[in-house]
Parts: C-alpha cells; structure tokens; sequence
C-alpha cells in the first residue's frame, strides 16, 4: 500500500510539471501535434535518467560508497540519453535541430543534454537524499522510543520491590513486637499493592488516585510508629482532572519517614501538595537523625531523578537541600 502512494504520488507531480510546462509553451505560441509528442518524448527520456538515477545508481553503489563505479555510471548515464535525445532529434530534425535558417549542430544540441540531464540527475539524488534522511529519522525516532519504553519499564519495575522490601521490614516490626495494629497494617498494605498492581499501569494517572496512595502510606506509617507519627500534610488547589506520573512522590515520603525524625510532634515531617494552573509544587522537610550515617536516596531517589528527566523533559525543577539539621525537597513540574 505504501509503494502504490509512492507511485501516485510521483505520477502526480510529474503531470503536474509536463503539464505546467506544455501550458507555457502553448501560451506563447500554438502548438502542432507533432510538438506535443516531442514535448512529451523528450520528457520520457528525462525522466528515465531521473530514475536511472533514484533507483539504480543510488542504490546500488552511491549507498554502498562505490564512489568510482557511481561516477562511472553517471557519466555512461550522461552520454547514452545525450546520443538518444541526439537520434530523437534527427527524427524530428525540422522540429528540434532547425531554426529558420540556422541548424543547431551535434556539439551545442549534446552540450544542452548535458545540463538537461546533470538538473534530472541533482533532482533525483536530492530527492533520495531527503527521503531517506526522513526515513533514517523516523527508525531512530521509533527506536530512540523503544529504548525509552524499554528504560522505564525497568524503572517502574525496580518501584514495586523497593517500596515492598521497606514497608515489609515496618510490618514485620509491628509483628516483632506483637503489636495489635498489624493486621491493620497488612491490610493498608494489600491496598497500596492493588493500586501500584492494577490501577497505575497507564503512563499518567489521576492526581487524586497518586493522593491517595500517598495517604494510605502515611497512614501505614503511622500504624508502624504506634500512631506516635508526626506529619503535617496539607493539599491545596484544585486536584480533580489533573493527571501525573504514577509512583513519582512516593520516594520522597520514604526518604522522610526512613531518615528524618518521625516522632517528635515539636519536628514533624512538613509535607505540602499545591496544585494551580496545572504546576503541581511538592515541598516535603524532615529532621535529620543525628546519629544516621546513612546515604540520604539510594535506589529511590535515582529512581525518580530519571524518570522525571525522561518524562518531563524542561518541564520540571528539583531542588534537594541536604542541611546540617534538616532535609528537604522542592519539586516544581508541569503535569
């Protein structure tokens, strides 16, 4: 279906072209019959060089860097259409050659199918040349987006068992400690699992559903720390249709919870979502344990580092202040 387009698509302009030419010429002066037929015979023979050149030469050994071979083959091409344009020209010599009482000789009449022949030849490589770099584009563009899709499968991917070795190891504190509130916890648990399972497989989710996970992991943290978890966690703006990267905050509130100071209700960790003109402004701040060494991110961090780079491309800014005292993270972006 594609070549017949091509096809059409170079039987039209070609039509279009004779035909625009043949107007010209009938508008300065009325022509014979026998001047059509030649009009049209020598356009033949051009076009023919046109494609000798598109389908043959080009391909066969220009595309295969044959340097010598395609020059050789270009001029071959040049001087078997000249003699032919020249025999065609005797045939209709009074039409062609003969002009009043001059008559053009072999040289001259040779050296205009020269040029003729070298604009169909730059035509037909020019016209090759551009194709193809539209079709090269096109595979790279196309496979520049498989390795993309391929890249954040895998990032996606590394999510769900990151996120479940850390809220496994909080729920098997609870049950260390034969807390009440584990049964509790696994069911806030299987509630997340079925939104990060079934419900945020599509590339941007609803902003609300993204909302309510986050909730339902506070709420999993504050079963974890016997409700003895301090956050103060505010919404603002208008949240309804508006989409987002599924999984994108979570790692953020992780990194809080796992690093900062959870249980002093005079430090809580400070968590603001603000939503306007569709910029959604993420600002979380925890205090520091002060006897934690531990690197501040890991897996989480990269994670969502190179998932915002290829998601949001220029469309987001992420500020990370890694204080004395305090850790925070400001997150601009365009949903």
């Amino acid at each position: 279906m594609k070549q017949r387009w091509q096809i059409f698509w170079h039987a039209f302009i070609w039509i279009l072209l004779i035909g625009f030419f043949m107007f010209l010429a009938a508008s300065n002066t009325k022509m014979t019959l026998s001047e059509v037929l030649i009009i049209l015979l020598y356009a033949v023979i051009d076009l023919s060089v046109f494609y000798v050149n598109y389908l043959v030469l080009i391909p066969l050994f220009l595309d295969k860097k044959r340097y010598w071979i395609y020059a050789i083959g270009i001029l071959i091409t040049i001087v078997l259409f000249g003699l032919g344009k020249y025999g065609l020209a005797l045939v209709f010599r009074q039409y062609v050659l003969v002009h009043g009482k001059e008559i053009t000789g072999f040289a001259a009449f040779f050296l205009s199918t020269v040029f003729t022949n070298l604009c169909f030849l730059f035509l037909s490589a020019v016209l090759k040349f551009t194709l193809d770099w539209f079709l090269n584009e096109r595979i790279q563009r196309d496979l520049e987006n498989q390795r993309l899709s391929a890249e954040l499968a895998f990032l996606k991917s590394q999510i769900n068992p990151h996120f479940l070795f850390n809220s496994l190891n909080s729920i098997y504190s609870l049950a260390y400690q034969r807390s009440e509130t584990t049964p509790e916890a696994i069911l806030k648990l299987s509630e997340i699992m079925r939104y990060m399972l079934y419900e945020c497989n599509d590339n941007k989710v609803d902003l609300t559903k993204e909302l309510q996970y986050l909730q339902n992991y506070i709420d999993l943290q504050k079963i974890r720390f016997g409700n003895q978890a301090f956050i103060d966690y505010k919404v603002d703006g208008i949240v309804q249709n508006q989409k987002i990267v599924p999984l994108l905050l979570i790692a953020f509130i992780e990194n809080a919870f796992k690093h900062g100071v959870a249980n002093n209700p005079l430090t809580p960790i400070r968590l603001l979502i603000d939503v306007d003109a569709g910029h959604l402004h993420f600002y979380i701040q925890n205090k520091k344990h002060t006897n934690n060494r531990d690197e501040v991110g890991g897996i989480g961090l990269n994670n969502v580092k190179r998932r915002l780079n290829l998601l949001y491309p220029g469309k987001y800014n992420l500020e990370i202040r890694d204080e004395t005292d305090t850790y925070t993270v400001e997150l601009s972006l365009v949903l």
